[in-house]
């Protein structure tokens, strides 16, 4: 299992980044997968995640600005950011693991054991 993250940069406040992850060992449609971030001094948080059935969960602060999506086909994992605000500084991570309890807590970090190195986003 490989993931690997690209996509991230340095943007003004309110613009915005896709950041993307290419997937590649496995057969990702059975997967959840989920987008989480850390800042420094910061604990790991989930962003947001999405499991095999296509349920999606976002965390508060990204609501209504940020979109995840998943292209099994393609093995690929999305993350449209919008109205981006210095808060949302940090390297982002792209996690995975096989659907199963990951399915009711998308958004914990303990669900995932598979990880991407992590791609910087810098909102000034």
């Amino acid at each position: 299992v490989q993931l690997v993250e690209s996509g991230g940069g340095s943007v003004q406040a309110g613009g915005s980044l896709r950041l993307s992850c290419a997937a590649s060992g496995s057969t990702y449609s059975s997967y959840c997968m989920g987008w989480f971030r850390q800042a420094p001094g910061k604990e790991r948080e989930g962003v947001a995640g999405i499991d095999n059935n296509g349920s999606i969960r976002y965390g508060d602060s990204v609501k209504g600005r940020f979109t995840i999506s998943k292209d099994n086909a393609k093995n690929t994992l999305s993350l449209q950011m919008n109205s981006l605000k210095p808060e949302d500084t940090a390297m982002y991570y792209c996690a995975a693991d096989p659907a199963g309890s990951c399915r009711w807590f998308l958004l914990r970090k303990e669900s995932y054991r598979h990880w991407g190195q992590g791609t910087q986003v810098t909102v000034s």
